[in-house]
């Protein structure tokens, strides 16, 4: 297996080809309760994507008269894409001004999205387990990974974790796509009561090779990465540094590597051998 991050064509898990920069209609847009949204976008153009693989998505929907406040896109991981229709879905939480306004989208209006953008998640090995430990908004980073590995004949295992019921995404999707799940909430509201790297430690105790794949908060990528290395797991993660451009122009989302200097998150990840990320520099 290629190593994530390495170069910009290591293991063809790039973006297939020129991303996209166009407006995408709002064919269907709902609050999922609490913060937590989702939005279906019918894209122009669309090819398809690596799980893993992220969009520039402008704050809000498109008017006559350009928004210049909030100015800068919103990154938002590629939940999935159902059907060939061309169409993407997204899953975020409200939490800014940013966000709040693609929460506030309707059905026909128009966002601005460029995409996808970065490097996915590389194919496992035949004959290795994957664990998916994703917590928070790293829930949607996960969900296509898990679909496909399953579909070629995979073994997989998901585990998602959240604060409570109320901040846990997607949760009948992974049911419906009959993926082997496990939950765990820090107030015992959903699932197993504590985090979901408590999870990982039970998971990883068997003799199988197994490969972890994690997207979520920083500290609990750093936890998932430890345990990992402490059974002897290679780990994959997705960062989700903030990041202005998406390109690598800006240099905003640069994250520290254990080899020395900086790797930017949005054009040599957002996924990275969790090995090569020197956790302490980052936020």
């Amino acid at each position: 297996m290629a190593e994530p991050g390495a170069s910009p064509a290591a293991g063809g898990e790039a973006s297939r080809g020129m991303p996209l920069r166009v407006d995408a209609e709002v064919v269907a847009a709902e609050c999922e309760g609490g913060a937590n949204h989702r939005l279906r976008l019918a894209v122009p153009g669309w090819r398809g994507f690596l799980p893993g693989q992220f969009v520039m998505l402008s704050p809000g929907a498109l008017a006559a008269v350009p928004r210049t406040d909030p100015l800068l896109p919103r990154p938002m991981a590629i939940y999935r894409a159902p059907g060939d229709r061309g169409e993407i879905e997204i899953l975020f939480k409200r939490h800014g001004r940013g966000t709040a306004l693609l929460a506030a989208a309707r059905v026909g209006q128009k966002v601005g999205l460029v995409g996808p953008l970065g490097r996915g998640f590389p194919t496992a090995d035949p004959g290795e387990r994957a664990v998916l430990v994703a917590g928070g908004t790293g829930i949607a980073s996960i969900y296509e990974l898990g679909v496909r590995i399953r579909a070629a004949g995979g073994a997989v295992q998901v585990l998602l974790g959240a604060r409570g019921v109320d901040d846990l995404m997607g949760e009948a999707d992974f049911v419906s796509a009959g993926l082997p799940l496990r939950i765990a909430t820090e107030d015992g509201s959903r699932g197993e009561r504590g985090l979901v790297t408590d999870l990982l430690e039970q998971e990883l105790r068997g003799d199988a090779a197994t490969r972890v794949y994690a997207c979520g908060p920083t500290p609990m990528m750093r936890r998932a990465a430890e345990i990992a290395r402490g059974s002897g797991a290679p780990c994959l993660v997705s960062l989700e540094n903030p990041m202005a451009c998406g390109f690598g122009v800006c240099l905003g989302c640069a994250a520290p590597l254990r080899e020395g200097g900086f790797a930017l998150v949005c054009r040599d990840g957002p996924v990275f051998d969790a090995e090569r990320i020197e956790w302490a520099g980052l936020p």
